[in-house]
């Protein structure tokens, strides 16, 4: 991404009180101060962290079972960077290419059961919980994996010269976790995951996301084909316009980046301007695709953790938001792979150590994909 730190919108404050629970054979009346809780757990099934909510009524109990989580504690160990009681967190996101069971309908990707981490964020959240920065991470960058266990118990050895991405396959969600906080110092204080099919499915629910293409796109690969103007993205088309990068830019991984980044403005736009629902029967498919499309750390594994979560961070405002791409350069000997600039981004883990801002001087010079301003909000 280019060196200037673009502000993303953020979804408008929740507000109220927590969720409740129905009674037997009954529904309780919506309550608009809950309506926001609910769709903060929707914007986490996006695949990217919650900022706050909008919109959301009552929860189901059962809505809990639906929610898979992953004991990253237990896996990792006490092998990890030390937690910084600075009133910070951070916050590792990842969006999964799995092709097993309904993904399996979507194409490009694996097709073997197996799964990538296709995009990857780590987010922090300032003191206070009144800021936040977000850094994506190239999964085509080329890195040294540590030694990891997974949440099975089974240890993987350490590899040197993969894409970051490999982390995820070979050992899941505590092996990417492993490696991130390898690669940045950083102890990841949460992990959330969407997966393909439940964030096409979320995106119909919400009734498609405006965005204005300033080119047109053709990308067999990821099934898009939009020409240059506004368009109201379906789930299918969001998806394929969050996975293409042969049809932007320089075709590379950073390129989708510039493209994600844009797609989080119009999706957090839109949920902004769903307002409170009316319909208990979209609310309740709207959280029940939700919570059976994320999978978190243990910690957030049920409804209430994760609407307090998204409670917690309900006074971060737009302009106090900021979102780069991990220091890069493309790889000299593959025009595919691109390499940390591990100067740059140091500057970057520093400043998310201190809970400082990220400097402008940390993204300049480095690689950038070329994809900028070609999918805007309208």
């Amino acid at each position: 991404m280019s060196a200037e730190s673009t502000p993303e919108p953020v979804i408008p404050e929740p507000g109220g009180t927590g969720p409740r629970e129905r009674g037997k054979g009954r529904r309780r009346k919506e309550h608009g101060s809950h309506r926001k809780a609910l769709l903060a757990v929707a914007w986490t099934a996006a695949g990217v962290v919650v900022l706050g909510g909008a919109g959301a009524g009552y929860l189901y109990f059962e809505l809990n079972g639906n929610i898979r989580s992953v004991d990253i504690d237990q896996a990792l160990g006490n092998d990890r960077p030390s937690k910084i009681d600075n009133g910070s967190e951070n916050i590792l996101v990842l969006g999964s290419d799995t092709r097993s069971g309904a993904n399996r309908k979507i194409g490009g990707g694996t097709d073997d059961g197996s799964a990538r981490s296709d995009t990857a964020m780590i987010v922090h959240v300032y003191e206070g919980h009144r800021r936040a920065s977000v850094v994506s991470v190239p999964r085509d960058t080329l890195i040294d994996r540590p030694a990891c266990t997974d949440t099975k118990g089974t240890t993987h050895p350490a590899a040197h010269g993969v894409m970051f991405n490999e982390a995820y396959s070979t050992g899941g969600a505590a092996c990417a976790v492993k490696t991130v906080e390898s690669l940045t110092g950083i102890r990841m204080d949460h992990y959330l995951e969407v997966d393909f099919a439940g964030f096409q499915q979320l995106i119909d629910e919400l009734g498609g996301v405006p965005v204005t293409t300033t080119k047109s796109i053709d990308d067999p690969q990821s099934h898009l084909n939009l020409q240059a103007g506004s368009h109201t993205l379906n789930g299918q088309q969001a998806l394929g316009l969050v996975r293409t990068r042969h049809g932007v830019g320089d075709g590379s991984d950073l390129g989708r980046i510039q493209l994600q980044q844009a797609f989080v403005r119009a999706l957090m736009d839109q949920v902004k301007h769903l307002g409170v629902l009316t319909s208990p029967r979209k609310l309740y498919d709207l959280a029940d695709t939700a919570t059976k499309t994320v999978t978190t750390d243990s910690e957030l594994g049920s409804v209430n953790s994760l609407v307090g979560f998204a409670d917690g961070l309900k006074g971060i405002s737009a302009k106090h938001t900021t979102m780069i791409t991990m220091p890069v350069r493309y790889d000299p000997a593959d025009p595919n792979r691109v390499l940390i600039e591990k100067s740059n981004a140091q500057l970057v883990w520093d400043a998310l150590k201190n809970d400082r801002p990220i400097p402008k001087s940390a993204t300049e010079g480095t690689a950038t994909g070329e994809a900028k301003g070609v999918v805007n909000a309208p």
